[in-house]
């Protein structure tokens, strides 16, 4: 073993060692390991950062800002409404919400497709009464699964696909995971659908404290081009249910009508009065394209374009708006702002939210221009509740998001556009479009994965070329001498499972993606059905909350304990390596 080889080794365990310690952000560990490469003259400094501008690190960073362009324009909202029923049995709801989560991660980043749905899977378990780890685990698994079918769907494909276009000069294509990856998902998600979720430990109430959230009484008015006006106040319940919103009452010519107004035929400039949470706000107004409470501020704050935000302040006793309104504040033409909703305690409010005199210790949810919305907290003197905002879905642009995209996907699935280019040219569409505001754009970056990325591939790099792959593989190699090809694929596959249920899954396909090559070089055979194992191996990372973000995701939410996950994982691991082996071989023979 050369000096090089033992230096980069002995970095690979510090960076492993380190990981499973988990004292330090995986990204510090990463770059401190690549600083250290640098300087200790295994990587060179010319390739010191090529790492950041690597294909599989640009493609990362683009699908998380797509995947947020989707949310904002409504798309997510237009599947999970059409589709998402609370009255349905648990093992029905399992079924459903796997597939919506699996076919959404196929085509974004699974993170964000388990943080687009895990809400909505948390909010169906609160109106069906059961606690939410008994289906958070089924979804963040078929999130996981669902990603294996495409080059996108998963940071190990695109680093596969980027790994053996160096090595053998063509990438793998948008949809050429799907035999392998797609054949894994199916019957990971027919597992976890049917038996899987009966093996989560029941614990009544677990993670139900965070799905509660604060609850606003809010307005939402009827446009004057509405498709509502001459429906019932009543027609709309079904609706509301959907999203968890309570209709309240009307208000019409500034006057509230007698009770719930269920009879009430809707006109043009009603305001509904609605007791709901954020979330469930934006999505009841997204379904039905109503408007927020004034309309004529709403129309300019639209005009200006740069996108709305709402946030959630407190207000205390010294707070400027503390017993006055927002009316008689001036709150929208002073500061382009508008108050939606009030959350307070015994919720007595029967007047316009507008002209609602703001008590000290009430919650105002305030509607304001992308980026100001901490400058009109200051202005009122009220306190923004942390990490408590979001952005306001555009759902007047649903359909252009989507279309935008599926052509991007469609041109690099024929190989008219290199799929980053693809993807960037989608983001630079949601900002030309006002989907996406472009002071927002970085925000939605996930930046310590690109730093990891950035950081490990130089190091991946360092290990090839220093012969240190080559060793690894000769080890494997020796173990499985002798064995069939479908053994010497299944070791590949349980050494590259195991790696990726205790370390990032990104690293880890850094690492075992080159090992497989050599071994295929090694044996004189194609190396593409051990990349193939390699790629749905690291994604199969079920035993642990540390393997894959999204188990991470739910532990909390989940009221998960560490030994949970292997319950379902562990059984799920090896029947996705019995159906994949036999796919891989006949869909990329050796």
């Amino acid at each position: 073993m050369t000096l090089d080889q033992i230096i980069i080794f002995a970095l690979f365990a510090c960076v492993f060692g380190l990981l499973l310690w988990g004292r330090y952000r995986y990204d510090l560990v990463a770059f401190a390991a690549l600083m250290a490469g640098v300087v200790l003259g295994v990587v060179p400094t010319k390739d010191a950062f090529a790492g950041f501008g690597h294909p599989a690190t640009l493609v990362v960073a683009l699908v998380l800002i797509v995947s947020a362009g989707l949310v904002r324009s409504g798309a997510v909202f237009l599947i999970t409404r059409t589709l998402v029923d609370a009255s349905r049995g648990l093992g029905a709801h399992i079924t459903l919400m796997g597939g919506i989560g699996a076919v959404l991660s196929a085509f974004m980043n699974n993170v964000a497709a388990l943080a687009l749905l895990m809400p909505v899977d948390i909010q169906t378990a609160k109106k069906a009464g059961r606690a939410p780890g008994l289906s958070l685990m089924p979804l963040s698994f078929a999130t996981i699964l669902g990603g294996m079918a495409t080059l996108i769907g998963t940071p190990p494909n695109i680093i596969i696909a980027t790994i053996r276009g160096e090595a053998t000069g063509t990438p793998f294509a948008m949809f050429d995971f799907a035999p392998v990856g797609g054949i894994a998902a199916i019957a990971g998600l027919l597992f976890v659908a049917l038996i899987g979720w009966r093996l989560i430990p029941s614990r009544d109430g677990a993670g139900a404290a965070q799905a509660q959230m604060a609850d606003y009484i809010a307005e939402l008015t009827v446009p004057e081009d509405s498709k509502l006006i001459g429906k019932r106040v009543g027609a709309l319940d079904p609706e509301a249910d959907k999203a968890d919103v309570a209709i309240l009452g009307l208000i019409r010519d500034g006057k509230r009508r007698y009770g719930r107004a269920a009879g009430a035929h809707l006109r043009a400039g009603d305001a509904l009065i609605l007791e709901a949470s954020p979330e469930a706000l934006d999505e009841f107004r997204s379904a039905l394209a109503l408007d927020f409470s004034d309309t004529a501020r709403q129309e300019k704050l639209t005009a200006a374009g740069e996108g709305l935000e709402v946030a959630e302040v407190v207000v205390p006793e010294t707070a400027r708006i503390a017993g006055r309104s927002a009316q008689a504040l001036g709150l929208a033409w002073r500061q382009s702002a508008v108050l939606m909703g009030i959350s307070r305690e015994g919720r007595q409010i029967t007047s316009h939210v507008r002209q609602q005199i703001v008590q000290p210790g009430d919650i105002l949810l305030l509607l304001s221009p992308t980026g100001r919305s901490g400058e009109v907290a200051d202005w009122l003197g009220c306190l923004p509740l942390a990490g408590r905002g979001g952005a306001v879905t555009a759902n007047d642009k649903t359909w252009l998001a989507i279309g935008l995209f599926a052509a991007a996907v469609l041109a690099a699935s024929v190989g008219l556009l290199y799929l980053p280019v693809a993807l960037g040219l989608v983001a630079i569409g949601y900002v030309l479009a006002k989907i996406l505001p472009v002071a927002e754009i970085y925000d939605h970056v996930e930046w310590p994965v690109v730093v990891l990325l950035g950081s490990m591939i130089p190091l991946g790099a360092a290990l090839d070329s220093s012969g240190g792959t080559a060793l690894i593989a000769d080890g494997l190699i020796s173990l499985t001498a002798g064995m069939p090809a479908w053994a010497v694929l299944t070791v590949l596959m349980v050494v590259t499972m195991t790696l990726s249920d205790v370390l990032n899954n990104t690293a880890t396909t850094i690492v075992a993606a080159p090992v497989g090559i050599q071994m295929a070089n090694t044996l004189g055979v194609s190396a593409d059905p051990f990349l193939m194992a390699v790629a749905v191996a690291a994604s199969a990372a079920f035993l642990t909350p540390i393997g894959h973000k999204n188990n991470t995701l739910i532990l909390g939410p989940g009221g998960y304990r560490f030994g949970d996950y292997w319950r379902i994982g562990l059984p799920l691991e090896v029947l996705i390596i019995a159906v994949s082996i036999p796919a891989i071989l006949v869909f990329w023979p050796l």
